[in-house]
């Protein structure tokens, strides 16, 4: 990634900022090879799957009950 110049801030407009963003996918779909995108892919996963199965469950066990009990003593 020699060019720096594609990877600049993304400019204001929402159709300017999203032709910016495509680019940007396009100038990294280049340059990484299919093995980093696999390890990409596998770090993603393996980050995000406890995440899903234990810290999600753990906050809404903790937050529903609350919210459960603040909305009945409203009525």
């Amino acid at each position: 990634m020699k060019d720096r110049k594609q990877y600049e801030e993304c400019p204001a407009s929402t159709a300017q900022c999203y032709r910016f963003w495509c680019a940007n996918v396009d100038a990294l779909d280049r340059h990484l090879s299919t093995d980093r995108w696999a390890l990409s892919v596998v770090t993603v996963v393996v980050i995000a799957y406890p995440v899903a199965r234990i810290v999600i469950p753990a906050v809404l066990q903790r937050v529903v009950p609350d919210v459960l009990r603040i909305v009945l003593n409203l009525i």
